[in-house]
């Protein structure tokens, strides 16, 4: 599409004096007039005929204006419920009429991509049977022109090396923030066609701000944004299918930071806290260097979700190493909102993951009853070397020497699922009334590193 026509679409999605009639087309007016054909044509994206089930064929402005793009690279995104998975599946058919095309759709984990509502899920529901044949075994549809589209997970950087060989016309990311930008950007090495080929090569993706990948994506989409690079933002609003007062009650329940991302798509909220920044912790696949000591400091709570206290304190556990370089590693985080025992069988599991090499710190509450848990922990874990940490500072006092090191650089995230908890913890901290157990534990995990780093423990 030409930079006039795409023009003359955001006049008619935005523009208030536009005719009736071409408001009526995008679904934002009941205009009678019949639009002129060329403007018409120019707005309406390509797709085969009938290849969408009854139900889905109408789009709404945003999934419009994301499928007239021809750009290299656009990236559809914003509020949960703004239709982001269904821009992607529909870009995916949009060349399936062509028996060369290939696409690929790719979510970071297996179970992502093939729960209930997910988006091979939903593709399977669309044109499984009716448009196209789907074969289990390769998770792939195959339409009757012989195009496919496959879909994949990729959940650690090393799987992007899966697909080497392979060619595809489209690549959608779906969720792009759960993926890191050198599997992201690995993937335009997957993108070819031969000479002539009228299929334009298309990488494709669609986020919620937030998780792991927060920070690239919002700085290579969203600000201060590219014209090579288009960015469709997407509000719950957008979705006249989505039933949005029932929605947003739901969301009424997620801390402030994350329920303006859903809510709103807001890319730019970092929560009240100022403490903290989440770039000022970097993810990495694995520690660099040799570790010299390890902890895990548990953080401790015991209640569950109620009617009455819907968002008790997590009990939260952070392992973290200090390698021979002076970085200090986050590797792990476990977290738990549950009744005492279930809450000290994970404890149990997790020092049995961990190896008994591995010191086991908790804070310790003042007086007799911080001694009696700790006694309590020591006789659960016999063969662990387990210790009770008293304070008497304040949390942003104890959290001040990890904000100095991360702020310098020293202080990484190794990779994993319970990232984007922990960050979303650093963007608020240390606002009154929102969970700071994350925070917690690194401090106290960092504390008793520093203080004895010239001791080192052989292996782990």
């Amino acid at each position: 599409m030409t930079d006039r026509a795409f023009d003359a679409f955001l006049r008619a999605f935005e523009a208030p004096d536009v005719p009736e009639a071409v408001l009526g087309r995008l679904g934002q007016g009941k205009g009678k007039e019949e639009p002129s054909r060329t403007l018409l044509e120019a707005l309406t994206p390509r797709m085969p005929p009938g290849i969408l089930p009854d139900g889905h064929q109408e789009l709404h402005p945003p999934q419009q204006a994301f499928l007239l793009l021809d750009d290299l690279e656009a990236f559809y995104g914003g509020a949960a419920g703004g239709g982001k998975s269904e821009a992607l599946l529909r870009g995916a058919v949009q060349y399936v009429d062509y028996p060369h095309y290939r696409a690929l759709i790719l979510r970071r984990t297996y179970p992502e991509l093939a729960m209930p509502g997910a988006i091979m899920e939903r593709a399977k529901a669309w044109f499984a049977g009716r448009a196209a044949r789907w074969i289990a075994d390769e998770h792939q549809l195959i339409f009757p022109s012989g195009a496919s589209i496959t879909f994949a997970h990729l959940q650690n950087d090393s799987d992007a090396y899966r697909f080497g060989g392979t060619e595809f016309h489209f690549i959608a990311f779906d969720e792009l923030t759960r993926f890191t930008e050198w599997a992201y950007s690995y993937l335009f090495s997957r993108l070819r066609r031969t000479e002539g080929d009228p299929i334009p090569l298309r990488m494709r993706s669609a986020s919620n701000p937030g998780d792991i990948g927060h920070v690239w994506v919002k700085e290579r989409f969203v600000h201060p944004g590219s014209a090579s690079r288009p960015f469709i933002p997407a509000k719950v609003k957008d979705n006249p299918s989505l039933n949005t007062e029932e929605y947003v009650q739901t969301l009424a329940n997620l801390d402030p930071v994350t329920r303006k991302r859903l809510l709103e798509g807001d890319w730019d909220i970092t929560g009240a806290g100022g403490f903290f920044k989440r770039i000022w912790f970097p993810i990495v696949p694995q520690i660099a260097g040799d570790i010299q000591r390890v902890v895990r400091y548990w953080d401790l709570a015991s209640s569950v979700p109620t009617a009455d206290y819907p968002d008790p304190d997590w009990t939260r556990g952070v392992k973290m190493a200090l390698a021979g370089n002076g970085t200090f590693y986050i590797q792990n985080m476990q977290s738990i909102r549950a009744e005492v025992g279930d809450r000290d069988a994970l404890i149990k599991q997790t020092a049995l993951l961990d190896g008994r090499k591995v010191p086991i710190l908790f804070e310790q509450e003042p007086g007799a009853s911080g001694k009696s848990q700790i006694a309590y922990f020591q006789r659960q874990l016999v063969g662990w070397p387990v210790r009770g940490i008293k304070s008497d500072k304040n949390k942003e006092t104890r959290a001040g020497p990890l904000a100095s090191q991360a702020q310098a650089g020293n202080v990484k995230l190794v990779e994993g699922a319970w990232n984007e908890d922990f960050l979303n913890e650093v963007d608020v901290f240390p606002t009154k009334g929102i969970h700071d157990d994350s925070i917690d534990g690194a401090s106290g995990a960092f504390a008793d590193l520093a203080l004895k780093a010239s001791s080192k423990l052989r292996s782990y």
